[in-house]
């Protein structure tokens, strides 16, 4: 079983910036690959950032050069910046992994943080 509890979603203003945080439980937590995803009201949610154990990482085209993925492994942490944010950006932001016991794949999901940007 893995837990993940994000954090850092707020309020901000077009063209501001924010950071969310999330905390995994596990003792494994460097041989996690990470998500972050998003859903807007209405909308499926989506992929916005992934970053494998291995440090190689990957982006939507909506936030490539805007956002950027990082994890502490000794916090068992891992961090979205996002910066220049748009009102399409608003969202509430999941963190997710994916782990296979066996032959069978768990995912695993936060409760969500949310964003909103303001015009």
């Amino acid at each position: 079983q893995v837990q993940l509890v994000e954090s850092g979603g707020d309020l901000v203003q077009a063209g501001g910036s924010l950071r969310l945080s999330c905390v995994a439980s596990g003792s494994h937590f460097y041989l996690y690959d990470l998500d972050w995803y998003r859903q807007a009201p209405g909308k499926q949610r989506e992929l916005v950032a992934a970053l494998s154990s291995g440090g190689t990482s990957v982006y939507a085209d909506s936030v490539k050069g805007r956002f950027s993925i990082s994890r502490d492994n000794d916090q068992s942490t891992l961090y979205l910046q996002m910066n220049s944010l748009e009102p399409e950006d608003s969202a509430v932001y999941y963190c997710h992994t994916a782990q296979l016991y066996g032959s069978r794949w768990s995912d695993y999901w936060g409760q969500g943080t949310q964003v909103t940007v303001s015009s």
